[in-house]
């Protein structure tokens, strides 16, 4: 018999003697450590535009479009990572990412040409990270868990940001008391260190050791391999283009991208050091975000699991653009009161427009969530980019990122309009049939 008919056919083992806390738990941990690891990268680029620019000569429009091309991928690449981890399991997957992420951070350190920022940072990068998104955390958290899913999503979610609170002072330091060639060789490092963790503790399916998913009433046996991961990838895409719902999420999560990763992560650092505030107080501020980014996104969680996740969307996304009409009024050279208070506002509303992105996803697509939500967060990333890019060219042509703040922040207004449109579907409905 081979190994994909044993899949297939696997029936629940003789019960073990229970355990106090469930393995889905320290999986879930596991995943935790990994996207912290990980988020390394994500720390750097806002710190890299002025060390290139003094460095190199180039202008922030290119910089940013190198920023742009990561964040393009980092969206594009998780669809296909999802449909990946259902081929070849979620181990090798992400093991490969983060050898990837690694190679493409570390020959930066080498380059002498803008072409070769697009191929390491923009490319290699990108299309690790990709692999590493969100996509992963909604493969992990359908595989592993059949209650609380919002707030465990809202953990791995969370997981980004702890690793930007852990990163970024590291990295600003080095940046500015070094140069920038060490902090993006500790990206590296970073991302190779995780390797052999995600290796030996993470588990593909709670089958693997013969366990039913945490609050599953039945043995749930491991599928057998999805063959034709990219065939079935765009064929998932195509069903859901049909589907209003889709768009109205692709599109409130693309602006949700343009407003956090686009914008304040990649340009925050910069604009701030516009108005006189030190790097480091800036990149500190950043940071910041990260640990309110923890509690607003773990609380989001918890909402998720009691409150409609449309309404949520709308008030998140409300907030958050109302924030941004302020933000050209608080930057300063110092930081002061009301500046904290929209670090801390902003942070809680930094990603909490996720696990409600999930849920809707799961309620409107069910066994094709995961990859439907990796397209939604590709066009995430694809706002991201979009800003990233037209940020840096409206610094270069204006002198200032006062109109790229209005833009976003009317943006997010239109966003808490669309998601107040998405209808709601009981009764998740597969988009492929059953082979």
């Amino acid at each position: 018999m081979t190994e994909t008919t044993e899949a297939a056919l696997q029936v629940p083992p003789t019960e073990k003697r229970p355990t106090r806390i469930h393995r889905a738990w320290f999986v879930a941990a596991v995943a935790f450590v990994t996207i912290i690891g990980a988020a390394a990268f994500r720390s750097l680029p806002g710190l890299l535009i002025d060390p290139l620019h003094d460095d190199f000569g180039w202008s922030r429009g290119t910089i940013s479009a190198a920023v742009s091309v990561n964040l393009a991928l980092y969206g594009l690449t998780a669809p296909f990572a999802a449909a990946l981890m259902d081929r070849f399991g979620i181990r090798r997957v992400v093991a490969v990412a983060l050898t990837v992420i690694a190679v493409g951070s570390g020959l930066t350190v080498w380059m002498t040409a803008a072409w070769q920022l697009m191929l390491y940072w923009g490319l290699l990068v990108g299309l690790g990270s990709g692999s590493m998104a969100l996509a992963f955390a909604a493969t992990v958290t359908n595989r592993w868990f059949t209650e609380r899913r919002g707030l465990v999503t809202g953990i791995l979610t969370a997981a980004s940001a702890s690793g930007q609170l852990i990163f970024l002072p590291v990295l600003s330091w080095m940046v500015e008391k070094h140069d920038w060639r060490p902090a993006a060789i500790t990206v590296a490092l970073a991302a190779l260190a995780v390797v052999p963790f995600v290796w030996l503790l993470l588990r593909d399916h709670p089958a693997d050791v013969g366990l039913k998913p945490y609050g599953a009433q039945e043995f749930v046996p491991k599928p057998a391999p999805v063959t034709g991961a990219a065939r079935r990838t765009v064929k998932v895409l195509f069903k859901a283009a049909r589907t209003g719902p889709f768009w109205l999420l692709a599109g409130t999560f693309a602006i949700c991208g343009a407003s956090t990763n686009g914008l304040i992560q990649t340009h925050f650092v910069p604009a701030a050091h516009d108005h006189g505030m030190p790097v480091t107080a800036a990149a500190s501020l950043l940071a910041v975000i990260g640990v309110f980014d923890v509690v607003g996104t773990v609380a989001s969680g918890w909402f998720t699991d009691r409150f409609e996740p449309r309404r949520l969307l709308a008030v998140y996304y409300a907030l958050r653009g109302i924030s941004l009409l302020f933000l050209p009024m608080l930057l300063a050279p110092s930081v002061h009161p009301p500046m904290l208070f929209f670090i801390v506002f902003y942070g809680l509303d930094w990603v909490a427009t996720v696990p409600p992105t999930v849920a809707l996803c799961r309620e409107q697509y069910g066994d094709d969530s995961a990859i439907v939500f990796g397209w939604v967060l590709a066009s995430h990333q694809v706002g991201a980019a979009l800003i990233a890019f037209l940020g840096g060219v409206a610094r270069d042509v204006f002198g200032t990122y006062d109109m790229v703040w209005y833009a976003s922040g009317a943006l997010c207004a239109a966003a808490a309009l669309m998601a107040l449109v998405i209808r709601r579907r009981p009764v998740p409905v597969p988009l492929t049939a059953a082979a």
